[in-house]
């Protein structure tokens, strides 16, 4: 008797099912950007490092990062770059308050 999940259809079904199931470890994935930052009056400026909800590219880095910093007084100046989880530690301590605060 042959076993009707060895057909095509249900490979298929199998196999999509393994990739839906494999997708939210790979949405954990975490997307940061590096970034500078200034302040007027007196002039202060900053390096920092900040969690990005988006698409993990700089323009969304910068769209997401201009109102958070924007609400503490903060004028972004450019994203240095986007990203994953690997690059926290070597960015941690050159970010010193500013990381992971915006």
């Amino acid at each position: 008797m042959k076993n009707p999940c060895l057909s095509n259809p249900c490979l298929s079904l199998l196999t999509a099912l393994a990739v839906i199931l494999a997708l939210p470890a790979a949405a954990t994935a975490g997307c940061f950007a590096d970034y500078k930052a200034k302040q007027d009056n007196p002039l202060r400026l900053h390096y920092g490092v900040a969690q990005i909800s988006g698409a993990c590219e700089p323009a969304s880095a910068e769209t997401e990062l201009t109102p958070r910093l924007a609400a503490e007084g903060w004028t972004l100046l450019n994203v240095l770059s986007v990203f994953g989880d690997e690059g926290l530690d070597q960015r941690k301590d050159s970010a010193g308050t500013f990381y992971l605060r915006f």
